[in-house]
């Protein structure tokens, strides 16, 4: 016997053992692709649901502004110089609310733009796991720093959301305070 005819039923055997591991590592596969598609798509859709809750709140903000132009200009008939006033304090609210929201699209970007980039290097690192202990190892820490991502970046929205608000209705806070000053000292 000869060496090849020696050493042919231990190839045959590593041959035979590594057919056997090519559906693990093709469902290691699927499961990888599984995974980050999920990934992908859950985070595509928070992104897109707060997107449309920041849409939905500035269109809101919208109608509240034509509201209280609306009222106001009704009120300015009687009270020419104080309506005149109230515009110009309700057309600042609207473009500090303007600007908020360029505020927040810009910190979706900037935050879609990193999660994006996180992922495809959790994409590559889970591509080259060497065992499925690994493989869900390195699944763990991406879901758990893409969670912690996703959920500081939705408390930095709210804050400037929060400060916007608060800046946006200050003026009008003043003239009705001032207003209601007035009308206190007529009495």
């Amino acid at each position: 016997m000869d060496a090849a005819e020696t050493l042919k039923p231990a190839a045959e055997k590593v041959k035979a053992a590594v057919e056997s591991l090519k559906p693990e590592a093709e469902a290691a596969r699927a499961t990888v692709d599984q995974i980050t598609t999920a990934a992908n798509t859950a985070f595509k859709d928070g992104v897109e649901k707060t997107l449309a809750a920041l849409t939905e709140a500035n269109t809101h903000s919208k109608k509240n502004f034509e509201a209280v132009a609306a009222s106001v200009s009704a009120a300015a008939k009687g009270a020419e110089a104080l309506g005149a006033q109230a515009v110009a304090y309700s057309k600042n609210a609207f473009e500090t609310q303007v600007s908020a929201a360029k505020a927040l699209g810009a910190q979706a970007v900037a935050y879609s733009k990193n999660a994006f980039e996180t992922q495809v290097s959790a994409a590559k690192a889970l591509a080259g796991a060497k065992t499925p202990q690994e493989l869900f190892e390195l699944q763990t820490t991406f879901a758990k720093g893409a969670f912690e991502a996703y959920v500081g970046e939705i408390g930095k929205m709210t804050e400037t959301f929060t400060a916007s608000f608060k800046e946006s209705f200050k003026p009008l806070n003043e003239r009705v305070s001032d207003v209601v000053g007035r009308l206190q000292a007529t009495r």
